[in-house]
Protein backbone atom coordinates (compact mmCIF):
# COMPACT_ATOMS: atom_id res chain seq x y z
CA UNK A 1 0.00 0.00 0.00
CA UNK A 2 0.86 3.38 -0.22
CA UNK A 3 1.96 5.85 2.46
CA UNK A 4 -0.93 8.02 1.56
CA UNK A 5 -3.55 5.44 2.31
CA UNK A 6 -2.52 5.11 5.90
CA UNK A 7 -1.70 9.09 6.24
CA UNK A 8 -5.57 10.12 4.99
CA UNK A 9 -6.92 7.64 7.60
CA UNK A 10 -4.67 9.60 9.77
CA UNK A 11 -5.21 12.79 9.09
CA UNK A 12 -8.90 12.17 9.58
CA UNK A 13 -8.08 11.32 13.47
CA UNK A 14 -5.74 14.34 13.33
CA UNK A 15 -6.35 16.96 10.70
CA UNK A 16 -3.12 18.99 10.06
CA UNK A 17 -5.42 21.93 10.36
CA UNK A 18 -5.55 21.44 14.13
CA UNK A 19 -1.89 22.34 14.40
CA UNK A 20 -0.69 24.98 15.90
CA UNK A 21 0.32 27.75 13.51
CA UNK A 22 4.23 27.51 11.80
CA UNK A 23 4.12 24.13 13.43
CA UNK A 24 5.94 21.95 10.39
CA UNK A 25 3.38 18.84 10.64
CA UNK A 26 3.11 16.12 8.02
CA UNK A 27 5.25 14.90 5.50
CA UNK A 28 8.72 15.76 6.51
CA UNK A 29 11.57 13.12 3.84
CA UNK A 30 10.27 10.58 1.02
CA UNK A 31 6.83 10.68 -0.71
CA UNK A 32 3.21 9.61 0.24
CA UNK A 33 3.16 8.17 -2.76
CA UNK A 34 5.85 5.75 -1.92
CA UNK A 35 4.64 2.16 -1.23
CA UNK A 36 5.96 0.93 2.19
CA UNK A 37 5.51 -2.37 4.34
CA UNK A 38 7.01 -1.74 7.78
CA UNK A 39 6.71 1.53 9.68
CA UNK A 40 8.50 2.33 12.67
CA UNK A 41 6.33 4.31 15.40
CA UNK A 42 9.43 7.22 17.27
CA UNK A 43 8.72 9.88 19.99
CA UNK A 44 12.02 11.61 17.65
CA UNK A 45 13.97 10.76 15.05
CA UNK A 46 17.48 10.88 15.67
CA UNK A 47 20.30 9.46 13.91
CA UNK A 48 19.88 5.71 15.97
CA UNK A 49 16.15 5.81 15.54
CA UNK A 50 17.03 6.06 12.01
CA UNK A 51 19.56 3.03 11.91
CA UNK A 52 17.07 1.02 14.08
CA UNK A 53 14.53 1.56 10.54
CA UNK A 54 17.18 0.08 8.16
CA UNK A 55 18.22 -2.54 11.22
CA UNK A 56 14.16 -3.85 10.91
CA UNK A 57 13.71 -2.54 7.08
CA UNK A 58 10.96 -0.11 7.93
CA UNK A 59 10.38 1.93 5.05
CA UNK A 60 8.30 4.64 6.82
CA UNK A 61 8.98 6.48 9.99
CA UNK A 62 5.82 8.18 12.10
CA UNK A 63 7.27 10.17 14.22
CA UNK A 64 5.35 12.72 16.79
CA UNK A 65 8.29 15.53 16.90
CA UNK A 66 8.83 16.93 13.61
CA UNK A 67 12.20 15.81 12.04
CA UNK A 68 12.43 19.62 10.33
CA UNK A 69 12.12 21.69 13.09
CA UNK A 70 14.51 24.10 11.32
CA UNK A 71 15.46 24.40 8.23
CA UNK A 72 18.99 22.56 6.71
CA UNK A 73 21.13 25.62 5.75
CA UNK A 74 23.52 23.49 3.81
CA UNK A 75 23.93 19.50 3.22
CA UNK A 76 27.32 19.03 4.99
CA UNK A 77 27.44 15.49 5.50
CA UNK A 78 30.01 16.25 8.47
CA UNK A 79 26.72 17.70 10.46
CA UNK A 80 25.19 14.22 11.90
CA UNK A 81 21.87 16.24 10.97
CA UNK A 82 22.54 16.25 7.73
CA UNK A 83 24.18 12.83 7.54
CA UNK A 84 20.81 11.43 9.05
CA UNK A 85 18.96 12.69 6.14
CA UNK A 86 20.92 11.36 3.80
CA UNK A 87 20.57 7.78 5.27
CA UNK A 88 16.85 8.29 5.41
CA UNK A 89 16.82 9.34 1.76
CA UNK A 90 19.50 6.64 0.52
CA UNK A 91 17.49 3.98 2.40
CA UNK A 92 14.31 5.48 0.05
CA UNK A 93 12.20 6.03 3.80
CA UNK A 94 9.29 8.04 4.36
CA UNK A 95 9.30 10.26 7.53
CA UNK A 96 5.75 11.72 8.88
CA UNK A 97 5.38 13.59 11.47
CA UNK A 98 2.48 14.51 14.16
CA UNK A 99 2.71 16.87 16.53
CA UNK A 100 0.99 20.07 17.62
CA UNK A 101 -1.82 18.52 15.58
CA UNK A 102 -1.90 15.46 17.65
CA UNK A 103 -1.41 17.03 21.02
CA UNK A 104 -4.91 18.62 20.15
CA UNK A 105 -6.86 15.82 18.68
CA UNK A 106 -9.77 13.70 20.65
CA UNK A 107 -8.31 11.10 21.85
CA UNK A 108 -4.61 12.01 21.08
CA UNK A 109 -1.50 12.75 23.27
CA UNK A 110 -2.70 14.86 25.78
CA UNK A 111 -5.86 12.00 26.12
CA UNK A 112 -3.53 9.86 27.01
CA UNK A 113 -1.42 11.43 29.26
CA UNK A 114 -4.92 12.35 31.23
CA UNK A 115 -5.67 8.81 30.95
CA UNK A 116 -2.19 7.56 32.13
CA UNK A 117 -2.68 10.07 35.25
CA UNK A 118 -6.51 8.02 35.55
CA UNK A 119 -8.30 11.60 35.69
CA UNK A 120 -11.80 11.53 35.12
CA UNK A 121 -14.24 14.21 33.91
CA UNK A 122 -11.77 15.55 31.49
CA UNK A 123 -11.73 18.85 29.08
CA UNK A 124 -9.26 20.84 27.12
CA UNK A 125 -7.30 23.38 28.90
CA UNK A 126 -7.69 25.66 26.22
CA UNK A 127 -9.49 26.20 22.86
CA UNK A 128 -7.59 25.75 19.69
CA UNK A 129 -8.87 24.88 15.88
CA UNK A 130 -12.73 25.07 15.32
CA UNK A 131 -13.30 22.07 12.75
CA UNK A 132 -16.38 24.11 10.66
CA UNK A 133 -19.01 21.95 9.95
CA UNK A 134 -20.57 22.28 6.35
CA UNK A 135 -24.04 21.17 4.25
CA UNK A 136 -23.40 18.79 1.24
CA UNK A 137 -26.09 18.91 -1.08
CA UNK A 138 -25.43 16.43 -4.28
CA UNK A 139 -28.05 16.39 -7.45
CA UNK A 140 -28.47 13.06 -8.77
CA UNK A 141 -30.91 11.42 -11.01
CA UNK A 142 -33.18 9.25 -9.22
CA UNK A 143 -31.00 5.92 -10.79
CA UNK A 144 -27.76 6.96 -9.30
CA UNK A 145 -29.88 7.84 -5.88
CA UNK A 146 -28.44 4.82 -3.77
CA UNK A 147 -24.76 4.96 -5.00
CA UNK A 148 -24.20 8.18 -4.36
CA UNK A 149 -26.20 8.50 -1.16
CA UNK A 150 -24.01 4.76 0.17
CA UNK A 151 -20.92 6.77 -1.57
CA UNK A 152 -21.62 10.01 0.96
CA UNK A 153 -22.01 8.13 4.08
CA UNK A 154 -19.70 5.68 3.51
CA UNK A 155 -16.82 8.17 4.03
CA UNK A 156 -18.15 9.73 6.95
CA UNK A 157 -20.88 12.08 5.62
CA UNK A 158 -24.31 12.65 8.39
CA UNK A 159 -22.29 11.36 10.95
CA UNK A 160 -23.99 13.14 13.95
CA UNK A 161 -23.86 13.14 18.09
CA UNK A 162 -25.95 9.94 18.30
CA UNK A 163 -26.92 9.00 14.42
CA UNK A 164 -24.12 7.47 11.79
CA UNK A 165 -24.94 8.30 8.29
CA UNK A 166 -27.77 10.79 8.57
CA UNK A 167 -28.99 12.22 5.18
CA UNK A 168 -32.01 14.05 4.06
CA UNK A 169 -33.45 13.80 0.15
CA UNK A 170 -36.28 15.27 -1.58
CA UNK A 171 -37.81 15.41 -5.54
CA UNK A 172 -37.14 18.62 -8.35
CA UNK A 173 -36.84 19.20 -11.33
CA UNK A 174 -33.94 20.81 -12.82
CA UNK A 175 -34.65 23.20 -15.47
CA UNK A 176 -31.76 23.97 -17.75
CA UNK A 177 -30.73 24.98 -21.70
CA UNK A 178 -28.03 23.02 -23.36
CA UNK A 179 -25.07 25.67 -24.87
CA UNK A 180 -22.61 24.23 -27.66
CA UNK A 181 -20.18 21.27 -26.08
CA UNK A 182 -22.91 20.46 -23.64
CA UNK A 183 -24.00 16.43 -23.49
CA UNK A 184 -25.74 15.75 -26.33
CA UNK A 185 -27.69 13.19 -23.96
CA UNK A 186 -29.45 15.73 -22.63
CA UNK A 187 -30.79 17.58 -24.85
CA UNK A 188 -30.37 19.53 -28.09
CA UNK A 189 -28.47 22.81 -27.86
CA UNK A 190 -30.39 26.07 -27.60
CA UNK A 191 -33.87 24.03 -26.44
CA UNK A 192 -35.17 24.81 -22.90
CA UNK A 193 -34.95 21.11 -20.85
CA UNK A 194 -35.65 19.65 -17.67
CA UNK A 195 -34.91 16.82 -16.50
CA UNK A 196 -36.12 14.99 -12.71
CA UNK A 197 -33.33 15.00 -10.29
CA UNK A 198 -33.00 14.04 -6.00
CA UNK A 199 -30.92 16.51 -3.92
CA UNK A 200 -29.42 14.34 -0.85
CA UNK A 201 -28.05 16.67 1.61
CA UNK A 202 -25.53 15.62 4.82
CA UNK A 203 -23.83 17.35 7.37
CA UNK A 204 -20.03 16.94 7.12
CA UNK A 205 -17.17 17.89 9.02
CA UNK A 206 -14.40 20.02 7.04
CA UNK A 207 -11.76 17.74 7.78
CA UNK A 208 -14.04 15.18 5.75
CA UNK A 209 -14.92 17.34 2.77
CA UNK A 210 -12.42 16.46 -0.11
CA UNK A 211 -12.91 12.65 0.98
CA UNK A 212 -16.30 12.92 0.54
CA UNK A 213 -16.44 15.12 -2.57
CA UNK A 214 -13.88 12.76 -3.72
CA UNK A 215 -16.37 9.77 -3.11
CA UNK A 216 -19.28 11.34 -4.82
CA UNK A 217 -17.36 12.04 -7.90
CA UNK A 218 -16.15 9.02 -8.07
CA UNK A 219 -19.46 7.24 -8.54
CA UNK A 220 -21.16 9.37 -10.29
CA UNK A 221 -21.96 9.56 -14.01
CA UNK A 222 -19.29 11.43 -15.86
CA UNK A 223 -17.26 12.05 -12.64
CA UNK A 224 -18.83 15.64 -12.22
CA UNK A 225 -21.75 15.86 -10.18
CA UNK A 226 -23.50 19.14 -9.51
CA UNK A 227 -22.37 19.68 -5.45
CA UNK A 228 -23.45 22.76 -2.99
CA UNK A 229 -21.26 23.30 -0.13
CA UNK A 230 -22.48 25.51 2.75
CA UNK A 231 -20.97 25.96 5.99
CA UNK A 232 -22.80 25.92 9.22
CA UNK A 233 -22.37 28.54 11.62
CA UNK A 234 -24.05 26.34 14.38
CA UNK A 235 -21.77 23.72 13.92
CA UNK A 236 -17.98 22.65 14.02
CA UNK A 237 -16.28 20.51 16.19
CA UNK A 238 -13.75 22.47 18.59
CA UNK A 239 -10.61 20.75 19.42
CA UNK A 240 -8.47 21.79 22.75
CA UNK A 241 -5.16 21.72 23.60
CA UNK A 242 -4.61 20.53 27.60
CA UNK A 243 -6.94 18.75 29.35
CA UNK A 244 -7.69 18.93 33.38
CA UNK A 245 -9.43 16.80 35.18
CA UNK A 246 -9.84 15.35 38.43
CA UNK A 247 -8.19 12.29 40.54
CA UNK A 248 -10.16 9.47 42.09
CA UNK A 249 -8.68 10.66 45.93
CA UNK A 250 -6.87 13.76 46.85
CA UNK A 251 -3.03 13.45 47.70
CA UNK A 252 -0.52 15.75 48.83
CA UNK A 253 1.82 17.55 46.63
CA UNK A 254 4.64 14.80 47.14
CA UNK A 255 2.63 11.95 47.02
CA UNK A 256 0.99 13.75 43.46
CA UNK A 257 4.42 14.35 42.23
CA UNK A 258 5.84 10.36 43.25
CA UNK A 259 2.60 9.21 41.50
CA UNK A 260 3.81 10.59 38.36
CA UNK A 261 7.07 9.34 38.26
CA UNK A 262 5.69 5.83 38.60
CA UNK A 263 3.09 6.79 36.03
CA UNK A 264 5.50 8.00 33.51
CA UNK A 265 8.42 5.73 34.55
CA UNK A 266 10.92 8.75 35.10
CA UNK A 267 13.74 8.36 37.73
CA UNK A 268 13.42 11.79 38.56
CA UNK A 269 11.30 15.44 38.37
CA UNK A 270 11.31 18.93 38.76
CA UNK A 271 8.70 20.17 41.24
CA UNK A 272 7.68 23.74 41.40
CA UNK A 273 6.16 23.94 45.10
CA UNK A 274 6.50 25.94 48.35
CA UNK A 275 3.74 23.65 50.07
CA UNK A 276 4.56 19.55 49.88
CA UNK A 277 1.52 18.68 52.15
CA UNK A 278 -0.51 20.68 50.11
CA UNK A 279 -3.61 18.98 48.96
CA UNK A 280 -4.42 18.80 45.51
CA UNK A 281 -7.09 16.87 43.22
CA UNK A 282 -7.99 18.46 40.33
CA UNK A 283 -5.04 18.17 37.88
CA UNK A 284 -4.24 20.14 34.75
CA UNK A 285 -1.86 17.86 32.29
CA UNK A 286 -0.21 19.23 28.88
CA UNK A 287 2.33 17.61 26.79
CA UNK A 288 5.62 19.36 26.02
CA UNK A 289 6.85 22.69 26.38
CA UNK A 290 3.79 24.23 28.52
CA UNK A 291 4.83 26.50 31.59
CA UNK A 292 3.63 29.49 30.09
CA UNK A 293 0.11 28.40 30.55
CA UNK A 294 0.38 27.65 34.07
CA UNK A 295 -1.69 30.68 34.89
CA UNK A 296 -4.53 29.69 32.75
CA UNK A 297 -4.64 25.84 34.51
CA UNK A 298 -4.73 27.90 37.56
CA UNK A 299 -7.46 30.28 36.34
CA UNK A 300 -9.65 27.20 35.12
CA UNK A 301 -9.13 25.90 38.62
CA UNK A 302 -6.64 23.13 38.95
CA UNK A 303 -4.75 22.63 41.83
CA UNK A 304 -1.39 21.70 39.87
CA UNK A 305 -0.28 21.45 37.11
CA UNK A 306 1.64 18.65 34.94
CA UNK A 307 3.74 19.42 31.88
CA UNK A 308 7.41 19.76 30.48
CA UNK A 309 10.62 22.10 30.42
CA UNK A 310 9.43 24.63 32.82
CA UNK A 311 11.93 27.74 32.60
CA UNK A 312 13.55 29.34 35.37
CA UNK A 313 11.79 32.31 35.84
CA UNK A 314 8.61 30.33 34.98
CA UNK A 315 9.15 28.60 37.75
CA UNK A 316 9.85 31.44 40.07
CA UNK A 317 6.47 32.94 39.01
CA UNK A 318 4.60 30.02 39.43
CA UNK A 319 6.19 29.86 43.35
CA UNK A 320 4.91 33.53 43.07
CA UNK A 321 1.58 32.60 42.24
CA UNK A 322 1.87 29.66 44.95
CA UNK A 323 0.54 27.08 42.05
CA UNK A 324 2.35 23.89 42.13
CA UNK A 325 3.97 22.18 38.70
CA UNK A 326 5.28 18.90 38.13
CA UNK A 327 7.89 18.80 35.73
CA UNK A 328 8.55 15.03 34.47
CA UNK A 329 10.03 16.31 31.15
CA UNK A 330 9.23 16.54 27.62
CA UNK A 331 10.20 12.57 27.08
CA UNK A 332 6.52 11.59 28.72
CA UNK A 333 5.08 11.61 25.31
CA UNK A 334 6.65 8.85 24.70
CA UNK A 335 3.58 7.38 25.43
CA UNK A 336 2.87 8.11 22.38
CA UNK A 337 4.69 5.21 20.80
CA UNK A 338 2.56 2.72 21.98
CA UNK A 339 -0.69 4.43 21.42
CA UNK A 340 0.03 4.93 17.64
CA UNK A 341 0.78 1.46 17.62
CA UNK A 342 -2.42 0.39 18.68
CA UNK A 343 -4.40 2.92 16.34
CA UNK A 344 -2.22 2.27 13.13
CA UNK A 345 -3.11 -2.01 14.36
CA UNK A 346 -7.25 -1.29 14.36
CA UNK A 347 -7.21 0.58 11.53
CA UNK A 348 -4.46 -2.38 9.63
CA UNK A 349 -7.76 -5.06 10.83
CA UNK A 350 -10.59 -2.66 9.61
CA UNK A 351 -9.32 -1.58 6.63
CA UNK A 352 -7.68 -5.06 5.47
CA UNK A 353 -4.14 -3.55 5.01
CA UNK A 354 -0.87 -5.27 4.83
CA UNK A 355 2.12 -4.10 6.54
CA UNK A 356 4.15 -4.55 9.35
CA UNK A 357 4.08 -2.03 12.64
CA UNK A 358 7.37 -1.68 15.02
CA UNK A 359 7.50 0.72 18.29
CA UNK A 360 11.23 2.05 18.28
CA UNK A 361 12.78 0.33 21.20
CA UNK A 362 15.20 3.06 21.67
CA UNK A 363 15.26 5.60 24.45
CA UNK A 364 15.35 9.27 23.19
CA UNK A 365 15.54 11.14 26.16
CA UNK A 366 19.01 13.32 26.17
CA UNK A 367 18.77 13.73 29.88
CA UNK A 368 20.15 11.04 32.62
CA UNK A 369 19.52 11.26 36.02
CA UNK A 370 22.25 11.01 38.01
Amino acid sequence: MKVKELIDRFEQFAPKAIAEPKDPVGLQLGSLDAEFHHVLVTLDVRPEVVQEAIEIGADLIFSHHPVMFRPAKNLDLSDPQNQMYADILSHHITVYSAHTNLDSADGGMNDWLADALKLSDTTGLWDGVVDPQYMLTVRVQPMYADAVRLAMVGAGAGDLDRYAGASFEWNGTTWYTPLEGADPELGPVGERNHVDELSIQARVQGNQLAKITQAVSEVYPGGHPALEVLPLKNGGHQYSMGRIGTLAQSMTVREFADYCKTVFQVPGLRLVARDLDKPVQRVAVLGGDGGKFFKLAQSKGADIYVTGDVYYHTGHDMLAANFPVVDPGHHIESICKPKLAELFGKWRIENRWDFEISVSQLNTDPFTFI
